[in-house]
């Protein structure tokens, strides 16, 4: 039976990370912006506020959240290149979805998401190998690497994708 919460499995860390597996996972950030509006094209606001599980969140509430937390990573990569270790703050992505900017039209998170990828992709692909080992402190997780944050990025956006492509294909839309 599929695990609807988790339709690609959940986050493993492999501890042996090779240059080559991070630059496949650059790219699958790179490209989560175009997959993304593949993944929702030609969807209406009917099937946009639909769960893609029962107590999930809605379709548009998933692609609200990326943004959400793809900005929250973004500062995190940016304060480990500048700040030795520091400590990230967490926030409450449930309590998030939630907020009134969680119902707004698509298209604005779907710009936003593209924008900040492309800022995003341009920083991973010209940081150094050294940096790449660089920290940042989580309060619930520990001491995170860049090159390990890289790679939860990488599941997180593949995992959130195919939120919204398995519920297409169990309605068949």
């Amino acid at each position: 039976m599929e695990d609807l919460r988790y339709p690609i499995g959940k986050y493993v860390f492999n501890e042996e990370i090779s240059r080559e597996t991070i630059d496949t996972w650059i790219e699958e950030i790179y490209n989560t912006p175009t997959k993304l509006r593949q993944a929702v094209q030609n969807l209406g606001d009917n099937q946009l506020d639909t769960p893609y599980r029962p107590e999930g969140w809605t379709i548009r509430q998933v692609i609200h959240h990326l943004v959400d937390s793809h900005m929250n990573s973004y500062v995190r990569f940016k304060l480990a290149l500048t700040e030795d270790n520091p400590t990230i703050k967490p926030y409450s992505e449930d309590r998030w979805a939630e907020l009134p900017d969680s119902k707004l039209p698509i298209e604005i998170s779907l710009d936003l998401l593209g924008a900040l990828h492309k800022r995003w992709v341009y920083v991973l692909r010209n940081i150094s190998p050294t940096e790449l080992k660089k920290t940042f402190q989580h309060p619930d997780s520990g001491e995170i690497t860049l090159e390990q944050n890289i790679g939860l990025y990488d599941w997180h956006c593949r995992h959130h994708i195919a939120h919204i492509t398995s519920l297409r294909k169990r309605l068949n839309w």
